[in-house]
């Protein structure tokens, strides 16, 4: 039989595989709380400066003498006083996470297609919990920055292959209901983050305390077998039917002739298949989803965090903003789970409609008056672009995993990952755009949205659809875009030949 068919006798989702998927999906409540820890540990405070007969600091030293904080507030600021010609630091610090996250999309996303997802999720758990620790006891601010690089580059890599591993526990009918509630757990850990920070505010203990819980969700990792669909890709058909009896058993089916079809050379023996990133540039079918989906990325990215960023430029408490900053996605995903399921819908439809629906109201933004009431007001359409993009943005995580094939599936989403960190590091500068005319942000946003939506109708569908495991598998699939990819490489072979 094949994997698909071993999952239906195995169990597609059952108990064990809630088990570790439980363990998998509140692992991202840790990995939200490091994401957003620079937002809280660098908060500045207010201060003021003494006025003094010698004017203006001169130097570092006689400003830390004449500043005082009149804010009760414990940060990185307060501690190495980052104000003023040092302000930059904390967003230098931010910058640095998100840089190491977009190294670790390229770097791991590749490596556990080639050694394992198991291997590289833990080693990557185990240093971002170490150097997590090194953020909290860093005794300057040089080393608190590379130590967010680290758990950047680590927070990056694992959180690809917690996704990948999601999903490959389990039947391919689940996959949308599992990765939903991946990026449904993210959420909620930056609204817990925002409860915790409230409740401990020394920076360093904020720190300590929210790294812990990686320690927890290690141990709770360690037990976690290999994926069965990687091992099946590589040709390790053996250990495939292994992990499967092992799900058996702890799903209550004792399944002792399970037998899957042998893939020998033809599925990932041979050197000369194995595929890398590559194989996304030379095979002509991934080759045009891939640049799709690049930009479809990209744009989701773009206008979640550039709306993000407007939105969340309220007065109040900033634990409350951060806390809001997550609770804002929640009704994205029930949204979600119902459309990509159904006929009329699926992943290709649901992804383009929602894309173009957070464009349109970026759209609305720039005919409403910036002093109107709350219901129809500026930050009322920018929170519904971004509850829109929210639920496209969580399309295309599952989306881009189905038109994946396993042995390419963590290269593919490592880059696009890496085209979306492009986005949301160009999503802060679109703001500066008013300068040129107060309704360019929007603009920007209602483009991207917009042009992403229809360019994402390009894609295949993938509801219902065979799951490919090699490139074999794809090619022989008949899908859109795939057929035309290939026609094309008939026919480029062709005129070569005469």
């Amino acid at each position: 039989m094949d994997l698909e068919e071993a999952f239906q006798v195995v169990g597609e989702f059952g108990p064990y595989q809630k088990r570790a998927v439980a363990v998998l999906v509140l692992t991202q409540v840790y990995m939200a709380c490091q994401s957003m820890l620079i937002v809280l540990v660098g908060s500045t405070p207010e201060y003021r400066i003494d006025q003094q007969d010698v004017g203006v600091p001169s130097s570092q030293q006689e400003l830390i003498q004449r500043v005082t904080f009149t804010e009760d507030i414990d940060s990185i600021v307060t501690e190495w006083f980052l104000i003023k010609h040092q302000a930059y630091k904390v967003s230098l610090a931010g910058s640095l996470f998100f840089a190491g996250l977009l190294i670790g999309n390229v770097v791991f996303g590749p490596l556990s297609d080639r050694i394992g997802r198991r291997p590289v999720y833990l080693t990557g758990l185990f240093f971002e919990v170490i150097f997590g620790y090194l953020t909290a006891v860093a005794p300057s601010y040089e080393v608190f920055a590379v130590s967010r690089l680290l758990v950047g580059l680590m927070n990056g890599g694992i959180g690809l292959v917690c996704f990948v591993l999601t999903q490959e526990y389990v039947g391919k009918s689940y996959w949308a209901m599992t990765g939903t509630l991946t990026s449904m757990s993210f959420a909620i850990g930056i609204a817990l983050f925002g409860a915790l920070g409230y409740f401990v505010r020394p920076w360093r203990n904020l720190a300590t305390v929210a790294n812990s819980s990686g320690v927890l969700f290690f141990l709770m990792s360690v037990s976690l077998p290999e994926s069965p669909r990687w091992l099946y890709s590589q040709g390790q058909t053996e250990r495939a039917e292994e992990v499967m009896r092992y799900m058996a058993l702890r799903n209550g089916n004792a399944v002792n002739n399970l037998t899957l079809q042998r893939v020998g050379s033809a599925k990932g023996g041979s050197r000369t298949n194995r595929a890398g990133v590559l194989q996304l540039v030379i095979h002509p079918v991934l080759r045009l989803r891939t640049m799709v989906l690049m930009y479809v990325w990209y744009a989701c990215s773009l206008v979640y965090y550039g709306l993000t960023l407007g939105a969340s430029e309220t007065s109040g408490s900033r634990y409350l903003n951060v806390a809001m900053y997550g609770l804002v996605e929640l009704p994205a995903y029930p949204l979600c789970m119902y459309f990509i399921n159904k006929d009329w819908a699926g992943r290709r439809k649901s992804m383009a409609s929602f894309l173009c629906l957070a464009g349109s109201a970026c759209l609305c933004t720039m005919f409403i008056p910036e002093n109107s009431g709350t219901v129809l007001s500026v930050t009322s359409f920018a929170l519904v672009g971004k509850l829109m993009v929210s639920a496209a943005f969580n399309i295309a995580y599952v989306y881009t995993s189905e038109l994946y094939p396993t042995v390419v599936r963590n290269a593919g989403l490592g880059v696009c990952s890496m085209s979306c960190r492009v986005g949301g590091i160009l999503a802060p500068f679109v703001p500066s755009m008013r300068a040129v005319h107060t309704s360019m942000p929007f603009t920007v946003f209602c483009l991207s949205g917009l042009s992403a939506g229809c360019l994402g109708l390009l894609l295949p569908e993938t509801l219902n659809g065979p799951s490919a495991e090699t490139l074999e598998e794809l090619s022989s699939h008949s899908r859109v875009l795939q057929s035309k990819a290939l026609l094309y490489e008939d026919n480029k072979k062709k005129s070569n030949h005469k």
